[in-house]
């Protein structure tokens, strides 16, 4: 794998929980591990904890290879773990798309490859009238789905798969992540999704996996 210049992609995923963080740090130690200088992103991230900390926003400072500033890895985070647009009403606060591109921009200029995961699924509201896909299309990236394998996941992904294409956004690849140990059918629900996902398999992670495991089973779109 040759050293990208500044490579970015955003990492969404068909729901909430099903392994977006994970995922993203998985490829942020396949990049440190290739001597690639990576930054994770979360934009916007709700629920803290005692210290005023969110897990997922700490998972992906650990697994960064650059100490990027904090506000710029995560430039809007909220106390309760609830939807970032109540969240942020309840905050008296707006979450704007505007900063959050400058500090894209700053973070892409630090790193040789730059992951921003977004919030919940793909169209996640942020405010009144901006929602996670309008992030997505603003930033402009290539997207990279997690797809939580779980009953049900093959309409979330192919709903998300067309929301990905509404916005003019190029879907690069999904990673099937085994999140429910007791999935019946794994296996042909893995076969229907990829003879539907018009997209490439970038990786297939068992149960319980750690992200150095997963790491080893996953590769970024060509």
């Amino acid at each position: 794998m040759n050293k990208p210049t500044t490579h970015a992609w955003f990492i969404t995923g068909t729901d909430t929980e099903v392994g977006k963080t994970f995922i993203t740090c998985a490829l942020l130690h396949g990049l440190r591990d290739r001597g690639i200088k990576a930054i994770g992103m979360k934009p916007v991230a709700a629920g803290t904890d005692a210290s005023g900390k969110n897990e997922d926003v700490e998972q992906l400072i650990a697994a960064a290879g650059i100490n990027a500033p904090r506000e710029l890895v995560n430039p809007y985070l909220f106390a309760p773990a609830i939807a970032p647009h109540i969240a942020a009403a309840e905050a008296g606060s707006m979450i704007d798309i505007g900063p959050i591109v400058a500090a894209f921009n700053t973070l892409r200029g630090m790193a040789d490859a730059l992951l921003v995961e977004g919030v919940g699924g793909f169209c996640v509201p942020l405010g009144p009238h901006c929602d996670t896909a309008d992030l997505a299309e603003q930033l402009g990236l290539p997207v990279i789905l997690v797809v939580g394998m779980r009953l049900g996941c093959i309409n979330h992904a192919l709903l998300t798969q067309q929301a990905i294409k509404v916005r003019g956004l190029k879907l690069a690849g999904w990673i099937a992540n085994h999140i429910d140990p007791e999935m019946s059918r794994f296996e042909e629900n893995l076969a229907a999704l990829e003879a539907r996902i018009d997209a490439p398999l970038l990786g297939v992670i068992p149960a319980n996996s750690t992200s150095e495991e997963a790491a080893k089973l996953i590769r970024l779109p060509d």
